[in-house]
């Protein structure tokens, strides 16, 4: 199974290399607004790396994933 792995959020500018078009200030602040989101949003991060996860069980086993949701279906009218 996969580990998940966490990095700090990479991001670049795009003054190209142009030292005018970005000052530290700039860069500072979008360095502190990309760290704190994530925190800001840690309950929705959580969601989506478990429907990630959830997601890639079921690819995987995609087959037998239909076949167990058939005989649930089947046994559920059955019992009807």
């Amino acid at each position: 199974m996969h580990g998940l792995t966490t990095t700090l959020p990479a991001w670049h500018t795009a003054s190209h290399s142009d030292p005018t078009k970005s000052t530290r200030n700039d860069r500072a602040a979008l360095g502190a607004h990309l760290t704190a989101c994530p925190q800001l949003h840690r309950h929705l991060l959580t969601l989506q790396r478990v429907a990630t996860s959830f997601h890639g069980f079921v690819a995987t086993r995609f087959v037998s994933t239909l076949v167990i949701l058939a005989l649930l279906f089947g046994l559920g009218y059955w019992a009807l």
